[in-house]
């Protein structure tokens, strides 16, 4: 009886040390469990973007949003139409392709109540070299394309009387079109273009007046820029893009998540390193 009781004493000494392994094995897959389980709660954040910058830069945020326990989901957009229609039927969390005023314009036109959660960055506008290299070399008669939609023209043209090449009626503003010049000492003639085609045209021209995104995306590069739209300028202060999203979600751990991945020093190197002015952030 004595050997019987000394083998079960051993047995279960046996199976306790057995257990405790698989006992704190057990702990660490309980707290990896409840790791992923929080990350799944927190789920994914489906954002509409145009391709160029955006896509770009959302990109850059998928890490530090990964790190929260977010996965970011892009959908890009070619149009500016899709992203806010899709944002209020919620297929999307969030967007970001616009400026403010065409949001609220958007608005006002589809009966949508989208807001803006804040501004990310701003496309200044640039001045381009096309058959000429300096303004210096301008001639009575030269031509300069600009943008022939009105609030991009008026951007364009504010560019060019900064840079001393005409000047503007005084209060024109934001509704300035090649009509409100009042000074023109080269005689330059104003063509105006669909801004798609601006870059697409730019040998047939001077000089053409582009906005950021799309000078990016038909291969326009910092050494062929005369000058750039300033940071304090009406349009970039007025123009910054922004994160949209449905009235109402401001304060959604999402959106709140998006905006401080979208407004870290991170993301504001990335600009500044990878744009070379024809982006620049807004924060």
């Amino acid at each position: 009886m004595k050997k019987i009781l000394a083998v079960l004493l051993v047995l279960f000494t046996l199976a306790g040390c057995s257990n405790s392994a698989p006992a704190e094995n057990g702990k660490e897959t309980v707290a990896e469990t409840k790791v992923e389980s929080e990350t799944e709660e927190k789920g994914t954040i489906v954002v509409g973007a145009s391709i160029v910058p955006h896509a770009e830069i959302l990109e850059q945020t998928r890490s530090i949003l990964a790190d929260e326990g977010y996965e970011l989901k892009i959908v890009e957009f070619a149009d500016y139409v899709q992203p806010n229609l899709a944002l209020d039927t919620g297929d999307l969390d969030a967007n970001y392709f616009q400026h403010e005023p065409y949001l609220i314009s958007f608005n006002e036109e589809h009966n949508l109540d989208l807001v803006s959660v804040g501004k990310i960055h701003y496309e200044p506008f640039g001045i381009y070299q096309g058959q000429k290299s300096s303004l210096d070399e301008l001639e009575k008669g030269d031509k300069i394309s600009v943008p022939n939609d009105p609030t991009n023209e008026a951007r364009a043209l504010g560019l060019l009387e900064a840079e001393g090449v005409i000047t503007i009626k005084e209060g024109a503003g934001l509704n300035a079109t090649k009509l409100d010049i009042v000074d023109n000492p080269h005689e330059i003639e104003i063509v105006e273009l669909e801004a798609a085609q601006l870059a697409k045209s730019i040998d047939d021209v001077a000089f053409s007046v582009i906005n950021g995104n799309y000078a990016l995306q038909d291969g326009l590069t910092a050494d062929q820029v005369i000058a750039f739209e300033s940071k304090d300028s009406v349009g970039a202060e007025t123009f910054a893009n922004v994160v949209a999203v449905k009235a109402g979600n401001e304060n959604n751990p999402k959106i709140i998540a998006l905006m401080e991945a979208l407004q870290s020093e991170k993301i504001k190197t990335f600009i500044q390193d990878t744009y070379e002015g024809a982006v620049e952030p807004s924060f």
